[in-house]
């Protein structure tokens, strides 16, 4: 079937989780005596991180390519039968919304955590984008769970929950010298996720007299195991 422009606008979530790769890979090279191990992803785009201007140019594709994908599926999904799909994917895209404004108008003032209000600024963000998501996941799995239609939504976003809660966890679990390691796996979750949802958006059949998807990943998993 002959994709179409919604279609295509779905690989955006798979260009700003590449961007956002490549910044935490590479932003470190200008960020003299920084330890991935240790230290947090946000640590390199503090307010005074040597390496916040690479992080910028790297992450330039980042937060422009998540907000559009995520707003060009819940335009795909606008008709969808199951309300809580529906409500999942819109709390996720708020939450990405929050997460590229907020993030931008308050990074950490220094590496770490030095308690001016910028770096509570900061905190509150966090907090907000971490209630948002996991609500969000928690909607789009029920969805899952109720429809078999949407059964690989579902797998997707138990994966990232998985991750967000390992990172949550692992932070307050293991030393010190390892809060990076765990940490990554929680800022990357959400990013995956919203890539995650970009290639169901681009593999969606569109109809378009009633403007609705159906997933031609879902009907072919379950057509495959008749």
């Amino acid at each position: 079937m002959k994709k179409k422009l919604l279609n295509y606008l779905g690989l955006l979530g798979v260009v700003s989780f590449v961007s956002y790769t490549i910044a935490v890979i590479f932003s470190p090279l200008a960020y003299p005596g920084y330890n991935w191990l240790k230290q947090a992803v946000s640590d390199l785009s503090a307010a005074d991180a040597p390496s916040l201007g690479l992080w910028n140019q790297l992450t330039s594709l980042y937060n422009v390519c998540e907000v559009l994908c995520a707003t060009v599926v819940c335009i795909g999904i606008q008709n969808n039968k199951s309300k809580l799909l529906r409500i999942g994917v819109y709390l996720f895209t708020i939450m990405e919304f929050i997460s590229a404004v907020g993030y931008r108008m308050f990074p950490l003032s220094t590496s770490g955590y030095a308690g001016s209000f910028q770096d509570v600024m900061h905190m509150i963000i966090t907090a907000v984008v971490v209630l948002l998501s996991i609500a969000s996941l928690v909607l789009i799995i029920i969805a899952g769970f109720k429809n078999k239609q949407y059964k690989s939504y579902s797998i997707c976003a138990i994966v990232a929950l998985s991750m967000m809660l390992v990172g949550a966890l692992g932070m307050k679990i293991v030393p010190v010298d390892y809060f990076g390691v765990v940490e990554r796996f929680s800022v990357f979750a959400a990013t995956g996720f919203n890539a995650a949802l970009g290639l169901h958006l681009f593999f969606a059949k569109v109809d378009v007299q009633s403007n609705q998807l159906q997933e031609e990943t879902s009907l072919y998993l379950d057509n495959k195991g008749e």
